[in-house]
């Protein structure tokens, strides 16, 4: 599976590279993203632009599909129980275009289970899809407060780096990665699936 892993990420990455050379700069930047978005989910692009049922102005500003985090999370967190259940719920109401609704339901179970990691990191995706894609305060604060709560577990300051990389902001993710790498033990689990997001962002940063 690692092996495939890697594959998989290298090949994203010439592909980003390839963009960088033959698009202009902020368009390269926005396709870069969607090419993390699909090396980090472990699997091929399937989102569509043009999603039906979501024709009016406002749906047009809200990107459809399933998130990076929806993904990812699977990696990182538990799937299964309450917690599990609630960003499921979340996950598919950012998927529809509605994350309005994912940070309403994520508050609402955050006031019955306040102490809850997993909530609070689904809170801080939820408020950045809300704010398109922005690492607002509330959202920084919500990644911080899941930090707080759980401080030996590698999941907050991951999912804050995935936060930066989904804003465009390379170097605040590759620092955040960083840091946490150098905590990570080099058996765990969690320590060469990092390694091989940080390898991605600096063959991208060199296709750059």
């Amino acid at each position: 599976m690692s092996g495939m892993w890697i594959s998989v990420l290298l090949a994203l990455a010439v592909a980003a590279g390839l963009i960088l050379v033959v698009r202009p700069a902020r368009g390269a930047l926005y396709l870069i993203g969607v090419a993390l978005l699909i090396g980090l989910a472990g699997y091929a692009w399937q989102g569509s632009p043009s999603l039906a049922g979501s024709p009016t102005a406002p749906d047009a500003h809200k990107r459809g599909g399933d998130t990076l985090f929806a993904h990812e999370r699977k990696l990182w967190l538990e799937t299964v129980g309450f917690d599990a259940s609630q960003l499921e719920g979340a996950d598919a109401f950012i998927k529809n275009g509605d994350p309005d609704y994912a940070v309403g339901l994520l508050h609402a179970y955050l006031r019955r289970e306040p102490e809850s990691m997993m909530l609070w990191l689904g809170l801080g995706n939820a408020l950045q899809a809300q704010a398109d894609g922005a690492l607002t305060p509330p959202a920084h604060y919500a990644f911080e407060r899941a930090a707080k709560i759980a401080p030996d577990h590698p999941a907050p300051p991951y999912f804050l780096g995935l936060a930066y990389l989904q804003m465009g902001d390379v170097d605040g993710a590759e620092a955040t990665w960083r840091t946490l790498l150098a905590k990570v033990p080099a058996k765990s689990p969690w320590h060469d699936k990092l390694a091989v997001r940080i390898a991605l962002l600096e063959r991208l940063r060199a296709g750059h």
